[in-house]
């Protein structure tokens, strides 16, 4: 899975710096958005193999935004990933009915996160 395509959508810059950081020393591309708008744009210009997006966006919630993503069709079997502090009972269950395929909880534990997408990365292969 190294080399894998991964967009973050995440407006808080640390949270943003530290997933690139561990997934960048495991061999993943992470392309980086701020806000929801941004992350459309980005998925015109560039097709990730994966994207994680926070679920706290300014303008637009990840919600909304996973919403609108799971819309294109050139992303039909790109898996997105909730990376949220939203852990109360029911924002796991939000997340899947918004189009996720998962949901990591903040704060990510930087030994597992390489795992998990790499679960995910293989999932959406098969």
């Amino acid at each position: 899975m190294n080399g894998a395509k991964i967009l973050y959508i995440e407006d808080n810059l640390e949270n943003r710096t530290l997933v690139k950081r561990v997934l960048e020393a495991e061999g993943y591309i992470v392309l980086e958005a701020d806000d929801g708008p941004s992350g459309l744009r980005m998925v015109q210009k560039e097709t990730p193999d994966l994207i994680l997006i926070d679920i706290n966006l300014p303008e637009i919630d990840g919600y909304e935004v996973t919403t609108q993503l799971r819309q294109l069709e050139s992303l039909s079997n790109t898996p997105i990933v909730a990376l949220t502090a939203n852990v109360l009972k029911g924002d796991r269950e939000r997340c899947l009915n918004a189009g996720c395929e998962g949901y990591i909880q903040k704060p990510i534990d930087v030994d597992l996160l390489p795992a998990q997408i790499a679960a995910f990365l293989r999932q959406a292969r098969q």
